[in-house]
């Protein structure tokens, strides 16, 4: 049966981190992934995780000054001491919540020296991940809702991953930002398998549930099973609300 992940940078934002991982695992949700939960004392979300059974799949990298536009630090020639105590920082917080990935953000940049910083720091926190068995994981973000990130598209990402070539290096596959800027996510999913460390979903255009939409999620699950994936899926899509009220696809697309 599909499992799913609650994304508590969307769901339940109006609890704190402890509470809305007690609400994901009264909902049915398998595990839960956080985008940026330094402001929680770790300690505390251990005992809620161990308390409700629950595993954090996956967190990201601070984004930088969020207040001045910045959405990741990785990729910017002039941010390499920040994007490095960002890394050891993720890396901190997952080991003390046995939290398994780390997204490090790219952030907005272009050309060269922006790509040659990123492989560099990206080098960095495979290396220190690697201490803990942790792995780390990029992601493409649509140009229509991140105009200027660095990583846009899942060649992009993969001619990084082999450039690199650390095993820990896995491609974050977001359903909702590759149908934006590829489509075709049966062959995708298909063909960059091998290369992905975790899969994320949202109702396309508007980010909203999954059932509601141009991809037909059901097929998209149903493929998925079919390749024999198995690990937690991360819903990650924006609320208008209640999050509960939103909550019927879990029943009607698991398979």
């Amino acid at each position: 049966m599909t499992q799913f992940s609650a994304n508590l940078g969307f769901l339940w934002t109006e609890l704190s981190l402890p509470n809305a991982i007690r609400a994901a695992h009264l909902a049915g949700f398998e595990a839960i992934e956080c985008h940026w939960p330094y402001d929680t004392n770790p300690e505390f979300v251990n005992d809620v995780l161990h308390e409700t059974g629950l595993r954090m799949l996956g967190l990201n990298t601070r984004r930088g000054n969020h207040l001045e536009g910045d959405n990741g630090l990785s990729a910017l020639p002039d941010q390499k001491p920040q994007a490095r105590a960002a890394i050891d920082q993720a890396v901190a917080y997952a080991v003390t919540v046995k939290c398994s990935k780390i997204h490090v953000m790219a952030g907005f940049a272009s050309g060269n020296e922006a790509h040659e910083t990123f492989i560099e720091n990206l080098s960095y926190a495979c290396g220190e991940a690697e201490k803990h068995d942790l792995t780390i994981l990029i992601e493409p973000l649509n140009e229509y809702d991140a105009p200027g990130y660095f990583l846009q598209t899942t060649d992009q990402a993969l001619k990084i991953i082999h450039q690199i070539e650390r095993s820990n290096l896995k491609l974050m596959f977001d359903c909702y930002h590759v149908q934006l800027m590829e489509g075709n996510l049966t062959q995708k999913l298909t063909r960059l398998l091998p290369h992905i460390g975790h899969i994320q979903f949202a109702g396309v255009p508007n980010r909203g549930r999954p059932d509601l939409g141009e991809v037909n999620y059901g097929h998209i699950f149903r493929h998925l099973s079919s390749l024999s994936y198995t690990a937690p899926l991360g819903a990650e899509y924006k609320v208008a609300g209640s999050t509960e009220e939103t909550l019927g696809w879990m029943n009607t697309l698991r398979t």
